[in-house]
């Protein structure tokens, strides 16, 4: 069973990255920067509504700043969901900020809601970390998902990615009235081939999301990775297979006992095929998202070589030896796709 071992360092936004940002809509100046939320005066624990301890913290500012950091962070939402249009804002309010000491990326959680029907969405506000960029575009270009994220600076803003946590959806779902273990079993199936091609690590399940999507006769599922710190950077070819993590063994044993062998191969093989036309689509954001991955340290010289080696037996591909960095491994990869 996989597992990462030691927490990845973040890497700063190079040049490069942010020219990338910029040019394609994603490098923005904002009203407030990371550190400004750091400055609360006090902080609560925050309990969900059985009493358990979410770990995380409500922060409490003073009464003479809290006016302008709830308005700062309307126009945020604003920028993220409508492109800046501030007439949204009339009936919107920051309900509460929160603080988690315990992710690579120390997050603030922002709950924006309604006061017209108390319908509530959430927004993070992070350090900005390259590896974690280059995930998240790549999910927006390579996956079936759209992402709404913004960089200023060294802050990163997310959007919320709505789902089931993979962990509780094993508690609240597995095999339950309208479950439908076909469909998840061939999500999964196809979640771990995207993972795997575009190399995105560390997708046990707590790391992921199921989204349930009531169709006309059946349950649909689609699985959204929300953790994208380990883009391209583990040396082992399991780590980026969420197959091999052990959070994950409920669903590897649904995929095997639901789906023959042939099945398996065959949502394999229309997964690549739809992340052949994705590729085609976005030819020109690749081609510039990999030049300038091509010019970041995003992991170390040891695991850029163990990768490319373990790839090559893998593919049985020798070029896979002829890659520098990360950036070569994964267009090798993705050039697999065409083969």
């Amino acid at each position: 069973m996989q597992q990462i071992s030691k927490r990845k360092q973040p890497v700063k936004v190079s040049p490069h990255l942010r020219h990338y940002l910029q040019t394609h809509g994603r490098g923005i100046n904002l009203p407030i920067q990371y550190p400004h939320l750091k400055n609360f005066s006090d902080s609560i624990a925050l309990y969900d509504k059985k009493g358990k301890d979410t770990l995380w913290e409500t922060c409490l500012y003073p009464q003479s700043d809290t006016e302008q950091i709830h308005y700062d962070l309307l126009k945020i939402y604003a920028l993220l969901k409508t492109g800046g249009d501030v007439n949204i804002l009339e009936h919107l309010a920051v309900e509460r900020i929160d603080y988690c000491l315990y992710g690579n990326s120390m997050p603030f959680r922002i709950r924006i809601i309604n006061k017209l029907n108390d319908n509530f969405d959430y927004f993070y506000v992070k350090n900005a970390d390259a590896s974690r960029i280059y995930g998240l575009e790549l999910e927006h270009l390579l996956s079936p998902n759209r992402i709404s994220y913004l960089v200023s600076g060294d802050t990163l803003i997310e959007e919320h990615i709505v789902g089931v946590p993979g962990d509780d959806f094993l508690k609240l779902y597995f095999n339950k009235e309208n479950f439908n273990a076909i469909r998840l079993a061939k999500e999964f199936v196809k979640f771990n081939e995207r993972c795997f091609i575009r190399l995105l690590g560390d997708m046990h399940s707590s790391n992921f999301v199921i989204q349930v999507i009531p169709d006309f006769e059946e349950i649909h599922y689609r699985i959204r990775a929300i953790d994208f710190d380990q883009q391209s950077h583990e040396g082992r070819k399991n780590v980026y297979l969420p197959q091999f993590y052990k959070q994950n063994k409920d669903y590897v044993e649904l995929a095997t006992q639901c789906l023959s062998k042939e099945s398996i191969y065959q949502y394999q093989r229309e997964e690549r095929s739809v992340m052949v036309a994705r590729l085609k689509a976005a030819r020109w954001p690749m081609f510039n998202l990999l030049n300038a991955m091509s010019k970041d340290a995003i992991s170390t010289p040891h695991n850029v070589e163990k990768l490319k080696n373990e790839l090559a037996i893998h593919y049985k591909n020798q070029r896979f030896l002829k890659a520098k960095n990360m950036a070569d491994i994964l267009k090798t990869c993705l050039l697999q796709l065409f083969n």
